[in-house]
């Protein structure tokens, strides 16, 4: 199945928004999205460098002053 939208024609507005509602859909169906065997590997091999005390969670405020930190 081919979907062709006229996206030159669309503003900003209605790309996000039309962006947004398949977001929503595919929220909505999460389950049935099969999650590729990569993460799985990824998800646990971060989890074994947080157990293992290498990394650490910082507070959201204070990545997002990092971000802010780096960037400029």
């Amino acid at each position: 199945m081919e979907i062709t939208l006229p996206l030159e024609k669309m503003s900003t507005e209605d790309k996000i928004r039309t962006m947004e509602i398949i977001w929503d859909d595919l929220s909505n169906k999460g389950e049935n999205i099969p999650s590729p065997s990569w993460h799985k590997e990824i998800l646990l091999e971060r989890e074994s460098v947080l157990g293992a005390g290498k990394e650490k969670f910082i507070d959201w405020s204070e990545a997002k002053k990092q971000i802010e930190t780096d960037i400029t």
